[in-house]
């Protein structure tokens, strides 16, 4: 590809680009030196499961990748052992050394379903965070006024409302920030609620006498309910590691108007074929569940392989639309004497405590042999074979031992 092409192969599904001109003559110059440009993408090591949400940028980290550039895949180990701050999210908990190094395992063997490792330079930002003196934060803090970090809309809006933002807080943006200085990053890739943040690694990179990095978001894609960004902490997400019989049937969940987004930011399928088979179902050309069965097949296909994917369309056709259990069904070893039924839920692993077993009964998830179970107070005889079921995917037949 020649600039003007890789240009707008690299900016396409982009919401913001800072700038196209800029880019433009960092790829002049990085072509006129024989080399690629650095790409710099950050992660949170929070838990070790990558999902389809952090797709998206990693799709487009490839397009860098096989345009002929360097993606600096950072690690924030530094800032995932100290955890959020704000106490409003549980999407940062403090860690410990031991799990970041364990997660941060997990993720490299994910993003390389993805990436490719020969072009890939994975970082972790405590290489220069742990070196850091109390002097030298300081210095570093020098570089940014306090009015620049209320231009961020969620700290403007809690300062206006009075409600409590810590100093700890205004650091996560300008260690992030620092992290671009610290690789020399061309361009730093992310959501658009990480627009900020990738503004300010430009500023600080000025500062510090550095040329500027581009910034590019991709749009944040909505989980399974439809309404939060698909996370972790809020169970609302599919895991790039996962069964394939849990990935397929999550995605079969996947509310009607959100599938399209699927399609064209997480498989990456052009969007004038989105848009026909959009047409298509509204028409009534095209059932919805069809569509979902391609979009569910695709995906795990992609991560696991197409043998996998035909069996687990073809499993989750034969439990939901012909009511038939599953090939391989947990077994749950039990004694021949009563036990209570939130009890029993646990330890088929349905639950992990009887209060979060009690809330399934009372939304009518659970089953015994295909009847419902409404009492929670219910003591339960074990007989060998029975099944139970919670939810749609969670089976376990009862074997007396």
């Amino acid at each position: 590809m020649n600039i003007e092409e890789q240009l707008d192969f690299l900016s396409a599904r982009a919401v913001d680009f800072i700038n196209r001109d800029d880019l433009k003559k960092k790829l002049e110059k990085a072509a006129a030196e024989g080399r690629g440009l650095r790409i710099k993408y950050g992660a949170d090591p929070s838990a070790p499961d990558m999902h389809l949400g952090h797709v998206v940028g990693l799709n487009k980290l490839r397009e860098f990748q096989d345009a002929g550039h360097t993606v600096v895949f950072i690690i924030g180990d530094f800032t995932g052992m100290i955890g959020d701050p704000s106490g409003k999210s549980a999407t940062r908990p403090s860690l410990s050394k031991e799990q970041v190094a364990k997660n941060a395992e997990s993720y490299k063997a994910q993003v390389f379903k993805i990436l490719d490792p020969e072009k890939t330079e994975v970082r972790f930002n405590s290489e220069w965070l742990g070196e850091m003196r109390f002097e030298d934060v300081i210095r570093l803090t020098a570089h940014v006024t306090v009015a620049q970090m209320l231009q961020r809309d969620d700290f403007s809006k809690r300062y206006s409302e009075n409600r409590p933002i810590s100093l700890v807080e205004f650091l996560y943006p300008l260690v992030q920030a620092y992290d671009s200085v610290m690789i020399e990053a061309d361009l730093e890739l992310g959501g658009t609620d990480q627009l900020f943040n990738l503004l300010l690694g430009r500023e600080l990179q000025k500062v510090m006498g550095q040329p500027q990095q581009c910034v590019m978001t991709l749009p944040l894609i909505e989980g399974l309910d439809g309404v939060q960004k698909m996370s972790k902490s809020l169970n609302n997400y599919v895991g790039v590691d996962e069964a394939p019989r849990d990935m397929y049937g999550k995605l079969m969940s996947v509310p009607d108007v959100l599938m399209w987004k699927y399609f064209e930011y997480i498989l990456c399928w052009p969007a004038d074929k989105v848009a026909e088979m959009k047409a298509q179902v509204e028409n009534g050309e095209l059932h919805p569940r069809k569509v979902k069965d391609m979009l569910g097949q695709a995906v795990v296909t992609r991560f696991v392989g197409e043998d996998e994917a035909k069996n687990a369309s073809e499993e989750f056709t034969r439990i939901f639309a012909q009511k038939e259990l599953p090939d391989d069904i947990p077994e749950l070893v039990l004694p021949a004497e009563e036990i209570g039924l939130l009890s029993m839920m646990v330890q088929a692993g349905f639950a992990k405590s009887n209060g979060e077993a009690r809330r399934l009964v009372k939304q009518g998830a659970v089953k015994i042999n295909d009847e419902k179970v409404t009492d929670e107070r219910a003591q339960i005889t074990p007989e060998d074979g029975m099944i139970i079921r919670s939810g749609k995917r969670g089976f376990a037949q009862v074997k007396i031992g």
